[in-house]
């Protein structure tokens, strides 16, 4: 596994988003030397053009195309504040590595996809606009209690739904790239989806889940089946999907769209069946301090020659 080298005694300079995790770095040690820099303003200079290490902004972070990497000959890890790392993959210097915030934004994220798989399958869209309409309107809908889940994905926050849906008594199938125990393979997708009532996606972006989500992956799906995107949009072909939505044979819940943010007059705002959140599934006050911990974990990971944790794949 892949270490940051320090010469002995050399300060270890980090560049960081927020004075919050600037006061958390520096308090590690005296060898920390924290630098509040925004990207978007060009490349560092000074003492921050010695950093060994970058942590990008938590949401909406890129790799910047003015020279802010080439000012840093230095530079040896990026440290995202977030799980998802396809904007950085495949993008930076053979010698720098990518860590991501893996398990900062799990409970969150986790908590979103059972929320409003309860919520789509029990109907409280419905009730809602029923309510701000002030009609007392009596439906039954779909219990998630015993229902079929397929939750593709089983990494840390996969794992983590599946905890949480344990107490509905559901059947849980996870799916994955490589096929183990209590897993199975993405290939047996095709003969996985005719029976569930609820598929879940939690996978990373890679090319090969990129626009996996089709117009096949969605006709296998039952009538009356809920897609629940907690990864990605780009993991979903948005057309394909609309197409199902507007015939009323599926429903979903999206956290993530494609594109991203959902524009004005987009048809995905009025589709039927669809219940929508604007990119909040991690978002939770707690979710901040988990980051910062992973930053400050991993930071003292190098002062003390450690391997480093969360090494972000290649892809």
């Amino acid at each position: 596994m892949p270490h940051v080298v320090l010469q002995p005694d050399d300060p270890l300079h980090v560049l960081v988003p927020s004075s919050a995790i600037a006061a958390a770095a520096e308090a590690l040690s005296p060898r920390v030397r924290a630098h509040r820099v925004d990207p978007d303003d060009g490349p560092p200079a000074g003492d921050a053009a010695l950093a060994q290490v970058w942590v990008p902004r938590a949401s909406g972070a890129t790799l910047p195309d003015n020279g802010f990497i080439e000012a840093l000959p230095r530079l040896q890890l990026v440290q995202l504040l977030s799980a998802g790392a396809e904007k950085f993959i495949r993008r930076l210097p053979e010698r720098v590595v990518l860590c991501n915030a893996r398990g900062a934004h799990t409970p969150a994220t986790a908590e979103w996809a059972v929320t409003t798989t309860l919520a789509a399958q029990r109907g409280i869209p419905f009730f809602v606009r029923e309510q701000d309409a002030g009609r007392w309107s009596f439906s039954t809908h779909r219990s998630l209690v015993g229902a079929r889940v397929l939750v593709v994905g089983a990494g840390d926050i996969g794992r983590a739904i599946g905890r949480m849906l344990a107490g509905f008594d559901v059947e849980l199938t996870y799916v994955a790239r490589t096929a183990r125990e209590g897993v199975r393979a993405m290939g047996e997708l095709p003969d996985l989806l005719p029976h569930a009532d609820v598929v879940i996606l939690i996978v990373p972006v890679t090319p090969e889940t990129t626009g996996m989500v089709d117009a096949a992956f969605l006709a296998a799906m039952p009538d009356g089946a809920l897609l629940v995107n907690a990864a990605r949009g780009v993991i979903v072909d948005t057309d394909a999907l609309l197409a199902e939505l507007s015939s009323g044979r599926l429903r979903a819940a999206l956290d993530v769209t494609d594109p991203e943010p959902l524009p004005p007059g987009h048809p995905l705002w009025t589709a039927p069946g669809l219940l929508l959140t604007p990119h909040v599934g991690g978002e939770v006050p707690e979710t901040g301090a988990r980051a910062t911990r992973a930053v400050t974990d991993q930071l003292a990971r190098i002062l003390a020659g450690q391997e480093l944790l969360n090494v972000v794949e290649n892809y």
